[in-house]
């Protein structure tokens, strides 16, 4: 059912791909934490990804077709970014906490041999929110982008270093990225915590993949997840008291495909108590980045469906 997969790499990835699936009906949602309730915003029969919630909370970001639209959520409205030359991007992108920027992970052509369309890696930019010219950040391929720092100075990521998945974090303005783990494996997903304190991340260093939390520098590595499921992307609330996150019913290894049966599920950080939302065919795509309402009451995901 797949059409094409086009790598962000040299060899397969775990990790975000510039993909088309044939034959799939995507569906944006949006799950009320008060109610408990689903609310579909927007359905087609094409393959998008990855929403994000603006910090206005007038609209949600996604990408489709190696670019990034805004879907306005009182009109439905579907319009497209203008990222320039950047039109490889993946599901790799995000708002910065005062809403002015967005970073994107777009598929570096430079350098690439003549007829050779698909070449290097994802590296990640900044562009402005209403649209403009990419800057790079990372020096480096690949490099997939997770999060903002709430203080809009650094962005954490995922990237590929001599064969090593880890995460990493650097100035918004580029220079010198700074490793933050080292463990055997992948270590995916990063993103902040409200208060810029810690980060939590995916890891594959207790031989499966679970949630897991560290302090900005690295230090003081936690796991919180440990149970059967193929736990990835924690997204925690606006108010730091709980993150969202994807389930895999049955163990991925180091992957995260897409059209499989998964679950959102929710953690309460004052207790570690979770609560499972609900259950659909989904995974790659689904909710790979941040996602939440301003008010952190909803957050946005993509549910998926083959048709004939």
């Amino acid at each position: 059912m797949i059409k094409k997969l086009y790598l962000l790499s040299l060899f397969i990835l775990p990790l975000a791909t510039f993909a088309q699936l044939e034959n799939v009906k995507s569906t944006l949602e949006i799950y009320n934490i008060e109610t408990n309730k689903r609310e579909i915003v927007r359905s087609e029969e094409a393959h998008f990804e990855a929403p994000n919630w603006s910090r206005d909370g007038n609209f949600l970001v996604i990408n489709q077709d190696g670019k990034l639209y805004k879907v306005d959520l009182k009109t439905n409205k579907k319009t497209l970014i203008n990222t320039d030359f950047a039109d490889r991007c993946n599901n790799d992108h995000g708002i910065s906490f005062d809403g002015k920027y967005l970073a994107i992970s777009h598929f570096d052509q430079s350098g690439a041999p003549e007829g050779e369309t698909y070449y290097g890696g994802s590296r990640i930019y900044v562009v402005p929110i209403e649209g403009g010219t990419p800057k790079a950040v990372t020096p480096n391929t690949p490099s997939y982008w997770h999060g903002w720092s709430p203080d809009g100075k650094q962005l954490a990521y995922c990237a590929e270093r001599n064969g090593e998945y880890d995460v990493y974090t650097i100035s918004v303005d580029g220079g010198e990225e700074t490793r933050l783990t080292t463990a055997t494996g992948l270590d995916d997903g990063p993103e902040y915590s409200p208060d810029g304190k810690i980060i939590y991340y995916n890891s594959m260093a207790s031989g499966k993949m679970e949630i897991w939390q560290m302090d900005v520098d690295g230090s003081n590595k936690k796991q919180l997840t440990n149970d059967a499921y193929s736990n990835w992307f924690a997204h925690p609330s606006p108010d730091g008291k709980s993150f969202v996150y994807i389930s895999y019913h049955e163990d991925q290894g180091s992957g995260h495909p897409a059209m499989k049966e998964v679950s959102l599920r929710l953690m309460n950080l004052t207790d570690g108590s979770i609560k499972t939302l609900c259950s659909f065919t989904g995974g790659q795509g689904t909710i790979n980045v941040p996602s939440w309402s301003p008010d952190g009451k909803r957050f946005a995901f993509v549910t998926y469906e083959y048709f004939k």
